[in-house]
């Protein structure tokens, strides 16, 4: 909880990430997404996603406040409406016991 509270107080995005490899998103795959540019849409909303997840199941209470004022700021970033939109489709589930989303 000190590194996350601390990495996000400095306006870091703690990530918690795997749903590159989970998808089978590496190797070739992965640079073919990273050149195209479209990373961005997976990497940022993922974040975002499970930063909200360690927030809700183990941040303490000030760090789950600096979490949460962090994914109201970076959300706004997310240029791509589809993804925005079911970004915050998802932050709403896992709000509500919903977990393991990903882009």
């Amino acid at each position: 909880d000190d590194v996350i509270h601390w990495l996000l107080e400095l306006g870091f995005i703690p990530s918690f990430c795997t749903a590159c490899y989970r998808e089978g998103r590496t190797g070739d795959r992965f640079m073919q997404i990273c050149k195209k540019k479209q990373i961005l849409n997976c990497c940022h909303p993922n974040a975002l996603l499970t930063l909200k997840e360690y927030a809700n199941d183990f941040a303490s209470p000030d760090t789950r406040r600096l979490a949460n004022a962090l994914i109201e700021k970076e959300i706004k970033r997310i240029p791509n409406k589809v993804f925005y939109e079911k970004t915050l489709e998802y932050l709403q589930l896992i709000d509500n016991g919903k977990r393991d989303f990903r882009f």
